[in-house]
């Protein structure tokens, strides 16, 4: 079965009542709406949905309009309005491969030390891959163009694992385990982490839902969750690592972000000679390099001193120290005297005074921030308040906020279920575009990266549900009033090229209130911007 953003794209009967088909599956859903079961209403009231830590008491069920509207997004996916019209008009960029090899000197995304972008293309019949058969797994020769009573088939089977799903979590979301359970056991026969991109993701979001019942089943007696130690990811810190960094070779969603926190420190290191960047929640080393080579070559020369301090909050230090070392050898090849220093304590506002972190007189302050800011934002959002207010403290050059574009953090569990399944679908659509099905790396990405990001937003609640993805809006809005101001970012035709790379055009890219947004066809991904301390503001 193709992807499903594409055969979802196909028309489907008109008789098909959507508002139904949920029904179906979830009769307690009726009962609620009619006004009926009381013994529903007590239960509910009686019970406090989420933790103490939440800001609701009760759960929404899903209205109808929204039910049309996500399968319609779905069915409709590849005829979403692409976020890139803006540039469309533009010229290609002088995008000849030549021209970029020169330029990705000065901004590589992807870093030597793990090998080259792996590019790919998607072909009418096949899948075209340019790299190793070895590092990718064997590509499928036999696919064929199905024909329409197949892609029939395959529309009435994505529709009807939707629905199951959308009923199963609304089902969790009423604390119906009985109802949730069978519904399980139905996913589970058309679900796989082997088959098309809707199978897989499918497959991800049913084990968040079997992660959330195991803890309904275990509700505490005043209502709340009991978010069960023994409940936790399986996977290792190792592991997590090797998939961040297969996603940042494969996909530019890493490598987006990296490029343009990287070009907002340049921009604003510029006549500056001693720099300080302090690294928010530092797991990995992959950013610096191409940072390096651009500061190695600006036109006022290399900066007389670069020092780097990660805060560390997962105690990966002797991974980390590794990485630094092949950083410091290739910063004295550039001729930057370069110093590292790695706190391992949790990112608190008491942590982030100039006394901590050792700031020094001369030196320019940049703060970056990588996918780690959101796990701050709680619903009172008070927690990252005091901490982007303990940044501004420090007076940095630049703060750079590299974040999922997405909201997975509304109050109702049924809203956050909706919106990751689109937000995560539209991920697993693209990768089935970039890799075979069969490629080690792609399971991998998938099971160890974002397999786990989806439990946590299905599965947790309180202090546990970390994974709390925001809009761009959310994000300017917090930092506005925090006291920061976006910075205009110089890098648009640089991120332009940079996905040109992986030849494939179904990506795209807009600008947006001074902030980059990369997407998938015309769905925000990711989000990158850049900000400075608003000296305007009040204190």
């Amino acid at each position: 079965m193709e992807d499903f953003n594409s055969w979802l794209s196909f028309p489907i009967h008109g008789s098909l009542n959507h508002d139904l088909a949920i029904r179906r599956f979830c009769p307690a859903r009726v009962e609620l709406e009619q006004g009926g079961g009381g013994e529903w209403e007590e239960m509910l009231n009686a019970i406090e949905y989420c933790s103490p830590s939440d800001d609701t008491t009760t759960t929404p069920c899903l209205p109808a309009s929204e039910v049309d509207e996500f399968v319609d997004s779905f069915i409709n996916m590849d005829h979403c309005k692409d976020i890139d019209d803006d540039y469309q008009s533009q010229e290609k960029q002088q995008s000849s491969f030549d021209y970029f090899q020169d330029g990705i000197q000065t901004f590589s995304m992807v870093d030597d030390l793990y090998g080259d972008v792996m590019m790919m293309m998607e072909g009418d019949d096949q899948m075209e891959i340019c790299g190793s058969v070895e590092d990718f797994g064997a590509v499928d020769q036999t696919n064929v163009v199905p024909s329409v009573e197949e892609v029939n088939h395959g529309v009435d089977q994505g529709l009807h694992l939707v629905h199951m799903l959308l009923a199963c979590a609304e089902a969790v979301g009423c604390r119906d385990t009985r109802l949730a359970d069978s519904l399980l056991t139905q996913i589970w026969a058309s679900v796989s982490p082997f088959g098309d991109s809707l199978q897989r993701v499918s497959y991800c979001f049913a084990m968040g839902l079997k992660s959330r019942l195991s803890l309904l089943h275990n509700v505490n007696l005043n209502g709340t969750f009991n978010n069960d130690a023994t409940d936790v990811s399986t996977i290792s810190r190792e592991e997590k690592l090797e998939a961040f960094q297969l996603l940042y070779q494969t996909t530019p969603y890493i490598a987006f972000g990296f490029m343009v926190a990287n070009e907002a420190i340049c921009q604003a290191a510029q006549g500056k000679e001693n720099l300080h960047i302090i690294d928010l929640g530092m797991e990995q080393t992959l950013q610096w390099p191409s940072l390096l080579r651009t500061l190695a070559s600006r036109p006022e020369g290399p900066p007389k001193k670069l020092r780097i301090t990660g805060l560390v909050e997962d105690h990966n230090v002797l991974e980390l120290e590794a990485g630094m070392r092949v950083l410091v050898e290739e910063a004295s090849s550039l001729g930057i005297p370069i110093e590292f220093n790695m706190i391992s304590e949790p990112v608190k506002p008491s942590l982030l005074t100039r006394d901590n972190l050792d700031l020094r007189e001369g030196e320019a302050l940049f703060v970056n921030s990588i996918m780690h800011l959101h796990k701050y934002v709680k619903e009172s959002r008070g927690s990252l308040k005091a901490i982007l207010q303990a940044l501004k403290k420090l007076g940095p050059s630049v703060l750079t906020v590299v974040e999922q574009d997405a909201n997975h953090n509304g109050p109702f569990f049924l809203g956050r279920f909706l919106e990751s399944l689109h937000f995560y679908s539209a991920i697993f659509d693209s990768l089935e575009v970039s890799l075979p099905r069969n490629s080690p790396q792609r399971m991998k990405i998938e099971r160890l990266h974002f397999a786990d990001e989806i439990r946590n937003i299905v599965a947790f609640e309180g202090l546990n549900r970390v994974e709390r993805h925001e809009r761009a809006d959310q994000w300017r809005r917090q930092l506005g009033r925090a006291g920061f101001q976006v910075m205009g970012l110089k890098c648009t035709s640089q991120a332009r090229m940079m996905l040109s790379v992986y030849g494939c055009d179904r990506y795209s890219l807009a600008s947006e209130k001074g902030c980059l947004l990369l997407g998938w066809k015309g769905r925000p991904i990711m989000l990158a911007s850049a900000w400075q301390v608003n000296n305007a503001s009040s204190s």
